[in-house]
């Protein structure tokens, strides 16, 4: 679908209010649904935290392990034969219930994301795994009744609206039709050879699903209408139950009409619940093909999974990422804080935010090394946070030799950041110019330049309150660093 800038924003003008007693305002078509507003908490917001977390965490060795611990050869496959058995004999549903959560504390951790900056914290609420982490009423293999034994949803839902943050959840269910099937194989070769897996045993079937012959990784190819509605009573029972003001599925809207009716209650949940007006997002993928659903702009909040934008863009949009693996993976090597704060200032200068995932340990706890990440994040954010929460981009997003390229997963490509490199945003009549490394005795931004239209009255320091000596030409706005300056993750200017 094509659709210009100025139809989106078109668009975008007017928020939907529904008035009491009054028919639901959004119906199940993309129509409808192009009422869309994004509200201004997650404008304002910019940044949250991600609990990627479930049963796949307990073998420790990252994601996607309820899918290739079932794929012969595979280096999860040889974990699990290796520390579980052989899937004929232990399978996911073993895992399942070693997963115990037992030093899991909310509240804890909350309080930790919040004084990173985090102004909302998503839970996630299902993967393709088929285990529902609240206390599920259309599906018995849920965490309230097995493993943890806990709503974990629900306490994560808790902790954070009682320190003031927005709540979201992650659905990743509508794949598991064709992502999970795998469990009904059987080794092609080995002392196993052709013994099936433990997903073929009937009496699993709940959890397994009933046999069927699509293994893709993709969404189903052609699910049955009863996978669908499955999939939306229990989609529907999350958010009834918990009421997210954030929902994220893995891809586009699933199954048509289904999908869409689903999105539908979710505003019109929203609308109900915030005496008419809509609070909600809704975050999906573009994946540019027929095996991931569908997309159309106007109707939800645009995420890039591990990637950015390669300019501003027109609505806001969304960059989900992890510091690691998606599920915990020991020895995994963890981006650091400094990284992750140019990520933020990226991303934030384009109209995006960030939502980044800390996954934890079977036990509910962060390891070591996250936990100094974290620390990082934290002691930055306290002292520039103010370039980053309700700002909006400025008329251009930056400048200096390091350029991301746009698109899904395209933080792999991304090059070390310099002194040179500069992100802006904008508050009122303030301007932040947030520098990704740190000058030695000046700073020069060209984009200040005699010609620019920001007026300069005065330049300072986030995180120090005297004015710098600058000096503006046509090159630009020079900067005098100040003496004593210690090494910094980011260095941000203050220019009124």
């Amino acid at each position: 679908m094509q659709v210009s800038r100025r139809n989106l924003l078109q668009m975008a003008a007017a928020a939907p209010v529904l008035a009491q007693g009054a028919k639901p305002v959004f119906e199940g078509h993309f129509e409808s649904l192009a009422q869309y507003k994004c509200p201004d908490w997650f404008r304002n917001g910019k940044f949250g935290i991600w609990a990627h977390w479930g049963p796949q965490c307990v073998p420790k060795t990252g994601d996607w392990y309820a899918r290739n611990m079932y794929i012969e050869g595979s280096p999860q496959y040889k974990y699990h034969v290796e520390h579980y058995g052989h899937p004929s004999k232990v399978g996911f549903k073993d895992i399942v219930t070693q997963w115990k959560a037992e030093k899991f504390d909310p509240e804890a951790l909350i309080t930790r994301y919040k004084a990173a900056g985090a102004r909302y914290f998503v839970s996630m609420g299902i993967h393709h795994d088929n285990f529902d982490i609240w206390n599920s009423k259309h599906h018995k293999w849920n965490a309230a009744q097995m493993g943890p034994k806990k709503d974990i949803v629900g306490m994560w839902a808790k902790a954070a609206r009682k320190a003031g943050l927005r709540f979201g959840v992650t659905e990743h269910l509508e794949r598991t039709w064709s992502w999970f099937n795998v469990n009904k194989g059987a080794d092609k070769e080995g002392p196993y050879k052709g013994v099936p897996y433990d997903g073929n045993d009937p009496k699993y079937a709940d959890f397994y699903l009933p046999p069927h012959e699509d293994n893709s990784r993709a969404f189903p190819l052609n699910p049955p209408d009863s996978w669908k509605k499955e999939w939306q009573a229990r989609i529907t029972d999350l958010i009834d139950q918990h009421e997210p003001d954030l929902l994220y599925t893995d891809g586009g809207i699933p199954f048509g009409e289904v999908g869409k009716s689903l999105v539908a209650h979710f505003y019109n949940q929203s609308i109900k619940r915030n005496k008419g007006k809509l609070e909600a997002v809704y975050n999906i993928k573009n994946v540019h093909d027929n095996v991931h659903g569908e997309f159309d702009p106007r109707c939800c909040i645009y995420d890039l999974e591990r990637g950015y934008a390669d300019k501003i863009l027109d609505l806001p949009w969304q960059t989900d990422t992890c510091i690691g693996d998606w599920f915990y993976k020991a020895g995994m090597q963890y981006k650091s804080a400094q990284t992750v704060v140019h990520m933020l200032a990226d991303i934030v200068s384009k109209n995006g935010n960030l939502l980044l995932n800390f996954p934890l340990l079977p036990d509910g706890t962060l390891d070591a090394e996250e936990s100094a990440v974290l620390d990082g994040i934290t002691k930055w954010m306290s002292a520039h946070g103010e370039a980053i929460h309700d700002t909006r981009p400025w008329t251009k997003f930056g400048e200096g030799p390091t350029q991301a390229s746009g698109g899904m997963f395209s933080e792999r490509s991304l090059k070390q950041y310099t002194a040179q490199d500069f992100r802006f945003t904008k508050k009122g009549e303030v301007l932040y110019a947030i520098c990704l490394g740190v000058p030695a005795k000046q700073a020069v931004i060209q984009s200040l330049a005699e010609n620019a239209p920001q007026k300069v009255q005065r330049v300072e320091l986030l995180g120090r309150k005297q004015a710098l000596k600058f000096q503006r030409s046509g090159q630009g706005l020079t900067v005098e660093m100040p003496e004593g300056m210690s090494p910094d993750l980011a260095v941000v200017f203050k220019v009124s």
